[in-house]
């Protein structure tokens, strides 16, 4: 079983408001919960997922319309946002104008860039895609290209992936659908021959092993978050791809591209939701691989990690549970003991690896991953 210790250093109960009672603000609520450092709202517009919060002892609230939402909002040290994708921008606007930290985990490019635009004039930090992929894996990935005197490559790869995979896809639903479709639909960015660019969803397919299990893995989007700015000029390849058992590519490409379903893309959600069962036996599969000169000669170094669920006060959390909730608290937890930046856009970058694996959340991570030379 999985406890988060309180920190001497941190602030005493910051208020803070989770957006959204589904599986993973119920995980970020327990975590936080856990701490005892923060004073904690969840807002939903489903009575009965507040319900299964509330059990936990933290307070809830019913936003059924604009001003529950603002209220929700106003006068509080933070809002982590755990609401699909497209209302992140929304969300971060109120935020913003309501001098609010604003946390969220959307994969979403447009909207990533939209949130950096509101910050440029905010009192209080903006900081988006605190997740798994993007997240933790662009922490890890500059943490790689800073060990280099000039870094030639930059590959990172994460997977959701069953434990126990069935059917054709070998795949089962872990998380948010619209956003999985969003990542397999839209263009990813990647630094191409030293030239930021976007390359094409589900192309590139590469197989590998990794502890004698075979994957594939392929563009999708978003994973990056905005490491492609931050290593413009100082790489010659930058890429992030989706992890997945083999043959999951194939039967992609047949439905989205063969079939257009990229073009009916709810329709395309009710056939994963009919279809794909969900599951909370999941392993989180992380590998990033860089290479580039030290000290004149050519070197690699590399940092994998499997994280599966674990039991936090009771209550079992799935893998993706674990790790996105992990993400975005370490992520608050770092603002309020003013180890970031106190106002204005904030990437993963200004995350250091060290500072992440050694915070109460992101030791989730830690007790999993490993730095190969």
């Amino acid at each position: 079983m999985t406890t988060f210790a309180t920190t001497s250093n941190s602030a005493a109960r910051r208020a803070i408001t989770i957006l959204g009672a589904g599986h993973i603000g119920f995980a970020m609520a327990l975590l936080l919960q856990q701490s005892g450092d923060y004073d904690i709202l969840v807002a939903d517009r489903d009575p009965a997922r507040l319900a299964e919060v509330a059990a936990l002892g933290v307070s809830t609230r019913l936003t059924v319309d604009d001003a529950s939402l603002q209220a929700a909002i106003d006068g509080r040290f933070a809002v982590l946002n755990a609401l699909p994708f497209h209302r992140a921008v929304p969300v971060a606007t109120l935020c913003a104008s309501a001098g609010v930290h604003y946390f969220d985990l959307t994969e979403d490019v447009a909207s990533t860039q939209a949130i950096r635009a509101l910050a440029a004039n905010a009192r209080s930090v903006l900081m988006p895609q605190c997740g798994l992929a993007p997240g933790f894996i662009g922490i890890v990935g500059n943490d790689l290209a800073r060990r280099f005197d000039t870094l030639h490559t930059l590959r990172m790869r994460v997977g959701a992936l069953p434990r126990y995979p069935q059917g054709a896809l070998r795949y089962n639903l872990t998380w948010s659908t619209e956003g999985l479709i969003n990542e397999y639909c839209n263009p990813c960015e990647a630094i191409v021959d030293g030239v930021r660019t976007t390359v094409p969803a589900l192309e590139g397919l590469e197989t590998f092993a990794l502890d004698g299990v075979e994957y594939e893995a392929f563009n999708t989007s978003g994973g990056l978050g905005t490491l492609t700015e931050t290593l413009a000029g100082k790489a010659r390849q930058v890429d992030y791809q989706s992890i997945r058992y083999p043959g999951h590519n194939a039967i992609l490409k047949l439905l989205l591209n063969d079939l257009r379903l990229r073009d009916r893309r709810d329709l395309l959600k009710d056939i994963l939701e009919t279809a794909i069962p969900t599951t909370d036996q999941d392993v989180i599969v992380v590998f990033a691989t860089a290479s580039g000169l030290k000290g004149g000669r050519l070197v690699q170094d590399s940092y994998s990690a499997h994280i599966v669920g674990t039991e936090v006060a009771g209550h079992r959390l799935s893998a993706i549970q674990l790790t996105t909730a992990a993400g975005i608290c370490t992520a608050l937890d770092l603002v309020a003991q003013g180890r970031l930046p106190q106002q204005g856009f904030v990437g993963q970058e200004a995350v250091a690896l060290g500072d992440f694996l050694a915070n109460r959340f992101g030791s989730a991570y830690a007790r999993e991953g490993e730095l190969v030379h």
